[in-house]
């Protein structure tokens, strides 16, 4: 994934899910830069709410060694069912800033009415605000689902460094799909970050 500089950066990323050879092969992009507080905005194309319950599809940052650990400072969209066929495919997360709290998150079912849709997050000292729309939206129409964590220890519960952001497609517990072939395709058409002013 590449971005663009100014205060409004921009980026396109296509992953695939794949069999080759008799093994699976994930998809994973992730920015240089380390951004801040701002706004994360994800144009996908695909059908996000018939992915495989073995499918995780995520959009979120996450942190450098220097900032923490696997498990805090991330914040995530993600679209996976965790292996359980009958769970809601939608996940908001906010992983806290040091082991041993616990991370805050939403579940939400998703009924999409086309191909396209819009996710963000708006990330500063003190919470995220989450949603997710129909279609490739700059403003707030066709919003489908939303969130907002503003927990009472932000400084705790919040991610405070900037970190590189990551989309990836992979296999939850390296489990193949159900049906043993179905591989993935998904296209983030645009990562637009804009600085907190």
């Amino acid at each position: 994934m590449r971005t663009t500089s100014g205060l409004t950066r921009t980026a396109t990323c296509n992953l695939k899910l794949a069999k080759h050879g008799g093994r699976w092969y994930c998809s994973e992009g992730s920015t240089k830069e380390r951004l801040g507080f701002g706004r994360y905005q994800f144009w996908v194309i695909g059908r996000l709410d018939g992915l495989d319950p073995n499918v995780v599809f995520g959009l979120f940052n996450y942190p450098t060694p220097d900032v923490g650990p696997d498990g805090t400072n991330e914040i995530d969209i993600e679209f996976a069912k965790w292996g359980k066929p009958k769970a809601a495919i939608g996940n908001y997360t906010v992983r806290p800033t040091h082991e041993g709290l616990r991370r805050a998150s939403k579940r939400f079912p998703v009924e999409l009415n086309g191909e396209y849709t819009t996710h963000r997050f708006i990330w500063n000292s003190t919470g995220v605000a989450f949603q997710s729309l129909h279609g490739h939206q700059d403003d707030d129409s066709s919003q489908f689902e939303d969130w907002l964590y503003r927990p009472q220890d932000p400084r705790k519960y919040i991610p405070q460094e900037a970190m590189p952001v990551d989309i990836n497609l992979w296999l939850f517990q390296g489990q193949p799909p159900r049906n043993g072939r179905q591989e993935v395709e998904l296209v983030v058409r645009s990562f637009k970050f804009t600085p907190a002013p």
